[in-house]
């Protein structure tokens, strides 16, 4: 991580004009760190309230080989939610397409090139995995448990509300619910960020019309893709105290990238693979 830089939307590529780079430049990446947005949750750095990853999937990953012929793949990466930054979509982009034109003399040497490069970025280990075109590993399947968009509500409010998150008394449940009406905004671009959403949880029955006029709510909300599952994640801590949570959010990709964040308590995890059809 560069510390001379200052790592601020203000300084960010996002929103900004930018030439594309054909050549490799680990500069290029731009960490954000994450705990200015977390503190309006009172989430404070070092004693999260949860485990988790930002899992990013990115269907435009070239290079040349030792004899100037071009590879493609797609690349899986998994930052730790208890890194320091998280890093800016459109930097990482750009320091991609930075592959384009440069040589490398194997897979692995592109492997251990990013692992280097986004762990330094992140503050924290990074996992890389890359994949053939048409790895069957790559399959999207269908979300796990009950849909709730067929529910016939109204809808009034369209920024985050937590008092829509209604639990019943007594009566303790496991339940995995989802929603594909998940929409946030990019914070810089004021671009529409279009996703699905999954919670699991033991704990008391969440109120189903509640929790999905509640997911409706981000749809004029503007943040990063982490930090809204984040949001979710405590405001559902908060008023329904659950024994066990999982909030897992499926973003549509843009500019060919996808970023799935996920916030457990310790000892969840999500289902595995997992890559929707609009994704």
């Amino acid at each position: 991580m560069n510390h001379d830089r200052p790592d601020t939307l203000a300084h960010a590529p996002l929103g900004r004009e930018s030439a594309y780079p054909d050549r490799y430049d680990a500069g290029l990446l731009y960490p954000i760190p994450r705990a200015a947005n977390r503190a309006p949750l009172g989430i404070e750095e070092g004693k999260l309230p949860f485990v988790g990853e930002d899992e990013w999937h990115a269907f435009e990953v070239s290079w040349l080989n030792a004899r100037g012929k071009p590879v493609v793949a797609v690349a899986r990466f998994r930052l730790p939610a208890d890194s320091p930054c998280l890093i800016e979509s459109k930097s990482w982009k750009l320091y991609l397409n930075g592959f384009n034109q440069t040589r490398f003399a194997s897979r692995e040497q592109v492997i251990e090139t990013l692992l280097g490069d986004l762990s330094r970025a992140a503050g924290a280990a990074v996992s890389v995995e890359l994949f053939d075109v048409d790895d069957e590993a790559l399959a999207p399947r269908r979300l796990p448990g009950e849909c709730l968009d067929e529910l016939d509500i109204e809808i009034r409010d369209y920024t985050p509300s937590p008092e829509h998150l209604i639990v019943g008394e007594g009566e303790i449940v496991e339940e995995t619910l989802h929603s594909h009406l998940l929409k946030s905004n990019c914070p810089v671009t004021g671009q529409p960020d279009w996703g699905s959403v999954l919670i699991r949880y033991r704990g008391p029955r969440l109120d189903r019309e509640g929790l999905l006029r509640y997911l409706i709510g981000y749809r004029q909300h503007q943040d990063f893709h982490e930090h809204c599952v984040e949001h979710i994640f405590t405001d559902l801590m908060a008023r329904a105290r659950p024994e066990r949570l999982l909030v897992l959010a499926r973003y549509v990709r843009r500019g060919g990238l996808d970023i799935s964040p996920w916030r457990a308590t310790p000892g969840e995890r999500p289902p595995e693979p997992l890559r929707l059809a609009r994704q």
